[in-house]
């Protein structure tokens, strides 16, 4: 099962989440049709343009707690110290696909920013 991991700044749009998802899949060299879901941070929670794509594309968006959020951290391989000090973690993107795919989640597609969005994809192993 692919997740992808969304960050971005505050009130970017849902065609510019959708540009990093489709760059991030295209990268992986993965279908449209892999997504199973979208994940992003409790903070970015609340951004429409998250929730917009997620809807567009038509996956589930989950929002990953801090405390988890947190927890993945340590297996990213972007280290961001600016997203540190914001976000509390060295990338939400990858954080938060590696925390909603799970424990035995791998990172496959590491952050790619497109303009205000970023990407991350981690396969869960389940399914794929």
């Amino acid at each position: 099962m692919i997740v992808a991991g969304v960050g971005c700044r505050k009130g970017t749009q849902a065609g510019d989440i959708a540009a990093a998802i489709a760059a991030a899949l295209a990268g992986a060299g993965l279908a449209r049709e892999a997504l199973a879901l979208i994940a992003t941070s409790a903070r970015k929670g609340e951004e429409p343009g998250i929730a917009a794509a997620a809807s567009a594309i038509g996956v589930p968006l989950v929002v990953v707690p801090q405390r988890d959020l947190e927890a993945a951290g340590a297996r990213t391989a972007t280290k961001s110290a600016r997203v540190i000090a914001l976000a509390g973690v060295p990338s939400v993107a990858e954080a938060a696909a590696l925390a909603a795919g799970g424990p035995g989640a791998r990172l496959i597609a590491p952050r790619v920013a497109v303009g205000p969005a970023t990407c991350a994809l981690a396969n869960t192993g389940a399914g794929s």
